[in-house]
């Protein structure tokens, strides 16, 4: 919410607290609280305002915000109207832009609660892990540094029998050399092809040749592997969730876009720059 609109609010709340609390009859979004000049202000507007409110009003009860969400609607027509016809092209480019988004994101909201019922879940869940087999995962400990020649002499160290967390903890310029290399577990595709190969390709307890990535060179230690089933449902209902709402909101607006008569400025005609001009728009 902008400074002028909260100098509105406060001012607003400020009156409106003053006042007698109005007698609540009704719960009829329809029904008129106020009217301006013959213009109508409904319970309606004042729910979808009071949802509006900065973070600071939030914790109000709703019987102390009543007259003042009145009030800051009645004194937001009273300015509005005074305008009359001479809305500059800025406020009404702004109100249009405003109204497209709200527009657009009750689509979303729709199409999203949609995609996202207790059954769409469960079938992409079953889709994607009811005949899965378990994987493997793996346990490592590694020491980064930066050329070759550093990781072979560090080879050689740990074959003539020092520790690898300390090495790890003096030598490695990696995040987890602090805690002796310890990289916990992870799965495929969580690593970096040429570290994850070697990994594979250990034995329990075995340290590997030095390995190069695009970070540097690993000397790697293999600690454990262990096999994990598939995820319960509840363990990646969130994932799988996201993963339809993008699906469904991509394929609509694909659908959409698809059949709508779309026709854009011609490249080069547009000067990038001018997005940075807001002084165009008065």
């Amino acid at each position: 919410m902008s400074k002028r609109h909260n100098i509105l609010l406060s001012t607003a709340l400020a009156i409106g607290l003053a006042l007698p609390a109005a007698a609540q009859q009704t719960s009829d979004p329809d029904a008129v609280v106020a009217t301006v000049n013959g213009v109508e202000i409904t319970l309606g507007h004042m729910i979808l305002a009071r949802q509006a409110l900065p973070a600071q009003f939030q914790e109000l009860p709703d019987e102390v915000l009543y007259n003042g969400v009145i009030e800051n609607l009645i004194q937001q027509t009273v300015l509005s109207q005074s305008l009359g016809a001479e809305i500059s092209k800025r406020d009404a480019m702004q109100i249009e832009n405003q109204s497209r988004e709200i527009l657009a994101g009750s689509i979303i909201d729709r199409v999203v609660e949609g995609a996202t019922s207790q059954d769409a879940v469960e079938a992409a869940y079953n889709e994607r892990f009811a005949d899965a087999e378990p994987s493997r995962e793996y346990n490592a400990s590694h020491i980064l540094v930066e050329t070759e020649d550093e990781a072979k002499a560090i080879v050689t160290e740990l074959t003539e029998g020092a520790d690898f967390a300390t090495l790890a903890q003096e030598k490695s310029t990696g995040p987890s050399g602090p805690n002796g290399g310890d990289l916990s577990w992870f799965g495929p595709g969580m690593m970096v092809a040429p570290f994850e190969e070697a990994v594979v390709a250990l034995e329990k307890g075995a340290v590997s040749a030095p390995v190069q990535t695009q970070f540097g060179w690993h000397v790697i230690k293999l600690n454990d592997t262990r096999l994990t089933d598939a995820p319960t449902l509840e363990q990646v209902r969130g994932e799988i969730e996201e993963e339809l709402q993008r699906t469904a909101v991509e394929d609509l607006i694909q659908e959409l876009t698809s059949g709508a008569d779309i026709i854009r400025a011609e490249a080069g005609t547009i000067d990038p720059s001018a997005l940075s001009q807001p002084e165009l728009v008065q």
